[in-house]
């Protein structure tokens, strides 16, 4: 008995010290946008969802934005995106940055599931580096998945493809 109950506590501890540490404000989004523009980061802009956008961003997505609007950062040379999309059950915070319609950076800035937080990564994140989008809203390079990862990972793909649509249209629509 005693030997099950140590075991249903060490459990329990180990539970809590892995959800603990997938969960999480890893990088604040203005220290992002400082780390993207330098101390001259500009002014935020509105890009508004009109009836244009939405069946792109479905196409995309899978699903509604359920916003009217998305604030992004540029400074003439890159944007700037902070996107949420669903990994399992709740929203994951990415900050991704677009240059010259290729990815440059992208960082997983919060967390809030209890699986999947290694694609917060270096390992995997700078594997989106110079990536471009391909008709049919397609990145032009495979992503290799993380196991146990599944939902996280298919949550970045979305975001990346959003933030390399959203840039082309909004350099289209200056």
């Amino acid at each position: 008995m005693k030997k099950r109950l140590i075991y249903f506590f060490t459990a329990g501890f180990i539970f809590l010290c892995l959800d603990s540490h997938a969960k999480g404000t890893y990088l604040e989004p203005e220290q992002f946008l400082v780390n993207t523009f330098g101390n001259n980061v500009p002014k935020p802009k509105k890009l508004w969802i009109k009836k244009d956008l939405k069946p792109e961003i479905k196409k995309i997505m899978e699903h509604d934005l359920g916003v009217i609007r998305l604030r992004y950062w540029d400074n003439g040379v890159k944007t700037a995106w902070i996107l949420e999309e669903i990994g399992r059950d709740k929203p994951i915070t990415v900050g991704l940055v677009i240059k010259d319609k290729k990815i440059e950076k992208v960082n997983v800035l919060i967390f809030r599931e209890s699986r999947g937080w290694e694609v917060k990564y270096p390992f995997f994140t700078d594997q989106y580096k110079q990536v471009s989008l391909l008709p049919g809203y397609k990145l032009d390079k495979k992503i290799d998945g993380i196991s146990g990862a599944t939902l996280s990972v298919n949550a970045l793909n979305k975001l990346a493809r959003l933030a390399l649509y959203l840039d082309s249209y909004v350099k289209k629509n200056k």
